[in-house]
């Protein structure tokens, strides 16, 4: 039987430790099978971000359509869209699809680096998280859309509800920022339903690509058929142990490492 199908857009990292590089790695080692729609190249390594070149909408529409018309998809997760004309162009192409939508509303890189113009935010809003089954925004991507500070737990359901006010049908609020000592808590809610995750906190600084990792291993839960609740679950899982496996990398932040479970 083949595998389930999933289809990051997103952008390049040259250094392999976030983006369609670590999206891929994680659809691989989560037993499903990873396509890609290359929005941006970026020249990038431990220390940061050295350039950003966006693709032109031609040539994201024409990758989406490829891979949408003949091969099909079953789950579909965004990552950096850098520009109003490529979220506005995704919004566009996503709107129809039936297959569940991760959106990772990638604002900055791990370095504090930009990826998204300023000017996208609105249609990040307006356009690309009403066709969003789940969105995963960071505490820094929440204030970027919404204007909500998170200083701790009991701030974070005021923060899913601005979010889910643009139309996602689920929210994971990532709190791995907040200072909750020995615990990283996330909050997924759909506004009826709130489920609490926490993990262990892992002393360990090297985690790059863990928001593009948590993204698509949800994705690859979603196209296997899981429930939304546990994707999360099941990626939050994954997520964990390839942050507490992190490894250094040149000279700065080094990647999570996505073959965790493959080691000895």
């Amino acid at each position: 039987m083949n595998p389930p199908l999933v289809l990051t857009v997103a952008g390049s990292d040259s250094g392999g430790g976030a983006g369609i590089q670590a999206d891929l790695k994680t659809m691989l080692a989560l037993g499903v099978h990873g396509m890609s729609v290359l929005t941006a190249v970026t020249a990038q390594n431990s220390r940061g971000v050295q350039g950003v070149w966006e693709l032109p909408v031609e040539a994201v529409r024409a990758q989406y359509r490829a891979v949408v018309d003949d091969i099909g998809v079953q789950a579909v997760k965004t990552g950096m869209l850098a520009s109003a004309a490529l979220v506005e162009t995704v919004a566009e192409l996503l709107a129809p699809v039936e297959a569940p939508v991760v959106v990772d509303p990638v604002g900055v890189s791990k370095h504090g680096d930009p990826l998204l113009a300023e000017a996208a935010l609105d249609s990040v809003r307006t356009k690309l998280l009403p066709v969003a089954t789940v969105a995963t925004p960071n505490l820094d991507e929440v204030t970027q859309l919404t204007g909500v500070r998170v200083g701790d737990e009991g701030d974070m359901r005021a923060a899913a509800g601005a979010v889910l006010s643009y139309g996602p049908r689920w929210v994971l609020i990532k709190g791995g920022h907040l200072p909750t000592g020995r615990e990283a808590v996330d909050l997924l809610t759909d506004g009826t339903e709130e489920h609490w995750l926490r993990a262990p906190r892992h002393d360990n600084r090297h985690t790059h690509g863990t928001g593009c990792t948590l993204a698509s291993a949800i994705a690859s839960g979603l196209a296997k058929g899981l429930e939304v609740p546990e994707a999360v679950r099941q990626a939050k899982e994954y997520v964990t142990g390839a942050i507490a496996a992190g490894f250094a990398l040149g000279s700065g932040i080094g990647p999570v490492d996505h073959g965790w479970r493959f080691r000895d």
